[in-house]
């Protein structure tokens, strides 16, 4: 590819930077309450053995992760092939050799690689406390506590990106995501009896 394709190609390619970013979002968020909710649950259980939490929370970290890329490729990929094939239709012409039929075959993937990635990524982060305890390390509280702490700070940072994203007040954001994730967690306890 020439460097003028290359820059076309990048120009088309940038379409897909808002979609990115709302399902990094989306998706972060969903990983971080499925995360928190599991957390909670272990932390208000007697005696779960940390390798099996670990083993829980890996397990939904990757079926998170693998929903998210196919669901995204193929909703994203018929997307982009419906627009496609309408522009072509308007200007009576292939254009599945052009930068943008290209850029169309190569968004889905970059989309999906998005959306499947960041779930999967911060379930990881909060997971860490309690797999750092397994293999030693000491906290202050419970690791099952540390851990929805992790998924308190990572949701409200989502919120401030939202926040900065909309030249919104951060803080407003990042405490919108954080009365979310505490009503989740109140929800938790007053089903758990």
């Amino acid at each position: 590819m020439q460097e003028g394709e290359f820059n076309r190609f990048l120009l088309h390619l940038r379409r897909a930077e808002g979609i990115s970013r709302r399902y990094f979002i989306t998706n972060g968020f969903d990983g971080a309450l499925t995360m928190l909710g599991l957390m909670v649950g272990f932390a208000l259980s007697d005696n779960v053995a940390m390798s099996v939490a670990i083993k829980a929370c890996f397990g939904a970290a990757v079926a998170l992760c693998v929903s998210g890329i196919s669901s995204a490729y193929l909703s994203e990929l018929a997307e982009r092939k419906k627009e496609l094939q309408e522009l072509e239709k308007a200007l009576i012409v292939d254009l599945s050799q052009s930068d943008y039929g290209k850029a169309s075959r190569f968004v889905p993937v970059v989309v999906a690689m998005v959306n499947g990635l960041t779930p999967l990524l911060i379930s990881l982060l909060i997971v860490t406390p309690v797999w750092l305890a397994e293999h030693g390390v000491q906290f202050a509280a419970s690791p099952f506590l540390t851990a929805i702490l992790v998924a308190f700070l990572l949701i409200f940072g989502m919120g401030v990106m939202l926040g900065k994203l909309a030249r919104e007040f951060w803080l407003w954001n990042g405490l919108r995501m954080l009365v979310v994730a505490i009503a989740t967690v109140l929800i938790i306890f007053a089903v758990s009896g």
